[in-house]
């Protein structure tokens, strides 16, 4: 039975703190469009995401108007591109990346995800050939989003492709330095990808997933900051006790919206990602949470413990609201997408090495940040090697999305505009970790990826 309490209060969490259902992601499978033909390849992968994406826009639509619940985004994502690309040259790849762009703007969504590569432990022709296609793919398309999976906790860390992966920012960057090298915004680099992410840029249609399905990613950081607020000065254990019950609260919205959104596109619902996503919007920062949690500024000595406590709490009131969790779930911290991280690492108290130590309790990684342009690849490489350890080590899933700001140094500002928002270009450490980095092979498996 419907309590008139509980819906007053949703409306107040849409009304008043920025409660949202950030994106309705259709995954498709495109394994029946392989072809040795580049052309029939395309205009196969074309009519099979616009014909089962047909109605996915109008869909979220109809559910925002007759429910009131604010969708953001409704998305696209497919099967690693990689994988059905076979021997096709770099320059097919291109072409491939231009239909995806194509079909996304026949179906009115905001991005598609799957330009992606599985590469942990090593390249297949087909992987090598779509990461070299990567800057210019990333360069003439709008809507596509590229990830790569360069390590896992089982496989070890492919450092061949870390060094790669450092050449390929670099180059999206150049290729799209007139538009504030917005390239790299689309562009992750993963370790332990999960492969029913609903969230962009990493987001595809993984091996084991069915046919098709909807994934939904919910969001309400203005949400879980009004709660701590109204909370007042108890303790943390009563604080980490309401922050449950109000990503409870969060995810029962966004798993009302997955399962009318399944059952009116007829496909089967896959999984509701808990994340907390922010905005450059004020009111929906992660970084203001942990500040109403009583750090007097996000980056302060305490932040990984505040951070791990909610990344933790957060976990467990959602999934108490829905049977089927996935994708990253947690708190993102995106610099420019967060306008507390912003304030933070323009004010100085937020650096990257806070942000890498916060990461090994949250969701992602090193997110959004806007580094100087004329950042070394090996500098790239070497940052991404450093954060794709922590995943590794501890089993979970860790990322990067860097973007080395053409014409930009330490202090400048670069704007994307949207949900991806702007971002201070944050001071790093330049020392050389070049000989490292270009030793290439394998770096093992940890000792606990043996539990067979």
């Amino acid at each position: 039975m419907l309590n008139t309490a509980d819906i007053l209060e949703t409306i107040q969490m849409i009304r008043q703190e920025n409660l949202d259902i950030r994106t309705v992601t259709m995954g498709i499978s495109l394994f029946d469009c392989v072809s040795e033909d580049s052309n029939r390849l395309c205009e196969k992968i074309y009519d099979k995401i616009t014909t089962k994406a047909e109605k996915l826009v109008l869909t979220g639509e109809a559910i925002e108007k007759e429910y009131g619940i604010p969708i953001v985004n409704k998305r696209v994502s497919v099967t690693p591109v990689s994988l059905i690309g076979g021997a096709h040259s770099p320059d097919t790849y291109v072409q491939i990346a231009k239909t995806l762009d194509r079909a996304a703007d026949t179906l009115g969504i905001h991005f598609i995800g799957g330009f992606s590569a599985l590469v942990e432990k090593g390249f297949t022709d087909a992987a090598r050939n779509l990461v070299d296609a990567i800057p210019e793919a990333l360069s003439v398309t709008d809507k596509v989003c590229s990830s790569v999976n360069v390590a896992s906790t089982k496989a070890g860390i492919n450092m061949d492709a870390v060094r790669l992966m450092g050449k390929t920012v670099k180059q999206t960057a150049l290729l799209t330095k007139d538009a504030g090298s917005i390239g790299c915004a689309k562009l992750v680099v993963f370790a332990n990808v999960p492969q029913d992410n609903p969230f962009m840029a990493g987001a595809f249609h993984g091996v084991g997933e069915p046919e098709c399905a909807v994934n939904v990613g919910v969001s309400g950081p203005g949400v879980v900051s009004a709660a701590i607020k109204r909370a007042g000065d108890c303790d943390l254990s009563a604080l980490a006790d309401v922050i449950k019950k109000t990503a409870f609260k969060i995810t029962r919205v966004g798993q009302l919206v997955a399962a009318e959104a399944a059952n009116r596109l007829d496909v089967p619902f896959g999984i509701i990602d808990l994340s907390l996503a922010p905005t450059p919007a004020v009111g929906d920062s992660v970084a203001r949470i942990l500040e109403e949690m009583g750090l007097s500024c996000c980056g302060a000595h305490g932040t990984t413990a505040a951070l791990a406590m909610l990344n933790d709490a957060v976990k467990k009131g959602g999934v108490m609201a829905s049977s089927h969790v996935g994708g990253l779930s947690g708190a993102f911290i995106p610099v420019s997408e967060d306008e507390g991280m912003i304030a933070a690492v323009s004010g100085g108290c937020l650096t990257i090495e806070k942000l890498e130590a916060m990461t090994a309790v949250c969701s992602v990684g090193l997110d959004m940040i806007a580094v100087p342009g004329d950042t070394s690849e090996a500098v790239i490489s070497g940052i991404i090697a450093d954060e794709i350890s922590i995943g590794v080590a501890n089993t979970k899933t860790t990322a990067v999305r860097l973007i080395p700001a053409y014409g930009k140094k330490e202090g400048d500002t670069v704007s994307f505009g949207g949900l991806l928002g702007y971002a201070p270009v944050i001071r790093l450490n330049t020392a050389s970790p070049e000989k490292f980095i270009a030793r290439g092979g394998r770096i093992p498996a940890p000792i606990h990826s043996l539990k067979n």
